[in-house]
């Protein structure tokens, strides 16, 4: 499935979880009953829901606020909003106070020197990888 497609099955998704049919008329109706800006037509949120288009960030956040879901899981799915939380735990369970001292150190040196340490740990993680000791 490409991106439009699982955008419009996502839309689908909220209205009816919203207790609204999934049809571009209810669509049509409550989207700009709720969007202060300029409406939007029959065929433009058929588009939306056949999966041919994607709402602008500003009627896409309209529609989430309607429909009672976060525009991100809206958009991208609430598997994105997953792998993102689920990097952020291994980040904070996985570094501790020292490792967290030599990172504000890190950010304090000047860019090219920044570059060096980069390279380095670089190295290292890569001679690791192929059983170098």
């Amino acid at each position: 499935m490409d991106e439009k497609t699982e955008f419009a099955e996502r839309l689908r998704n909220a209205m009816v979880a919203a207790g609204y049919e999934a049809r571009p008329g209810v669509l049509e109706k409550g989207f700009n009953s709720h969007y202060w800006g300029r409406s939007v037509t029959f065929q433009a949120v058929s588009r939306w829901l056949r999966g041919e288009a994607i709402p602008s960030q500003e009627k896409l956040q309209a529609l989430a606020e309607w429909l009672n879901v976060e525009p991100h899981v809206l958009r991208y799915g609430d598997h994105v909003a997953q792998r993102v939380r689920a990097k952020q735990k291994r980040w904070d369970e996985g570094v501790g106070y020292q490792e967290r001292e030599v990172f504000e150190a890190f950010l304090k040196l000047p860019v090219a020197q920044r570059k060096v340490v980069r390279e380095v740990i670089l190295a290292f993680v890569k001679a690791d990888a192929a059983g170098v000791e």
